[in-house]
């Protein structure tokens, strides 16, 4: 399984950027994608997930009503929607992956990862 994670820059409180996941080496749907984020000196936070399979996501409170999971079946690629930018939204993604259907949140449950990209928000 690989992971591509691409999309992070820099942008100004209030804006947007989408995030790419490419995932690719095998089927993916009995997969949970999910999304995390890393801030300097803070642990690696649950940001959102997607079962492949059926589409249904969860969010962490602090995103929510302003990011959006999604996925694309023909690309093999999962998307985060990110609007409404914060300055403490700022931190590297990383997408990750785990077998079976169950969205688990903690960090440690998914075996896959891809590596992260930086995403800066501007006050």
């Amino acid at each position: 399984v690989q992971l591509q994670a691409s999309g992070g820059g820099l942008v100004q409180a209030g804006g947007s950027l989408r995030l790419s996941c490419a995932a690719s080496g095998r089927s993916f749907s009995n997969y949970v994608m999910g999304w995390f984020r890393q801030a300097p000196g803070k642990e690696r936070d649950f940001v959102a997930n997607i079962d492949w399979s059926r589409g249904s996501t969860s969010y962490a409170d602090s995103v929510k009503g302003r990011f959006t999971i999604s996925r694309d079946s023909a690309k093999n690629t999962v998307y985060l929607q990110m609007n409404s930018l914060k300055p403490e939204d700022t931190a590297a993604y990383y997408c990750a992956a785990k077998m079976g259907i169950a969205k688990v949140r903690p960090w440690y449950q998914y075996g896959y990862w891809g590596q992260g990209t930086l995403v800066t928000v501007s006050s």
